[in-house]
């Protein structure tokens, strides 16, 4: 009879400190995202999201595709600053995402860096209710003067 307490015991242990596990590192914004060109249609690269340890999240493209006819784009030649002329694999293009205190559905106070024309927009983006689906807004001075552009999550 002790034996049978003793797992059931520890069988609920191990089982709360799995499901807490699971609640503390489950963020739905963080993983791979497949961009989709909204003039296009097409998709143009993946992204993989990470938080990082100041609780601002990050982008980081980790795949590029190029357009029906066109000739794929290895370096970003039109970016700003420091970022001129480096390789769109691992470019960091949208950064200082932060959720918002009212719905954790929402990310507010970022930035996004268009690689293609090389201009940084104020950003901000907003998961649907099943998490797969992020839509994301670059604007300048306030977000109705803006582009917005859906990720699909895999």
């Amino acid at each position: 009879m002790q034996g049978l307490y003793k797992s059931l015991l520890t069988g609920l242990f191990l089982s709360s400190v799995s499901m807490f596990s699971m609640a503390v590192t489950h963020d739905p914004l963080i993983g791979k995202w497949k961009t989709i060109d909204d003039r296009s249609g097409y998709s143009r690269a993946d992204v993989e999201i990470r938080k990082k340890p100041d609780g601002t999240y990050e982008g980081v493209i980790v795949e590029t595709r190029s357009l029906p006819g066109a000739e794929k784009a290895v370096y970003c030649s039109n970016c700003p600053g420091a970022l001129k002329g480096k390789p769109f694999i691992g470019l960091p293009f949208v950064w200082g995402f932060k959720a918002s205190e009212n719905n954790p559905n929402e990310f507010v106070d970022g930035k996004v860096l268009d690689p293609i024309g090389g201009k940084i927009y104020k950003g901000k983006a907003k998961l649907n209710a099943t998490g797969k689906r992020l839509t994301l807004r670059g604007y300048i001075g306030i977000s109705v003067i803006g582009r917005s552009v859906t990720w699909v999550k895999y």
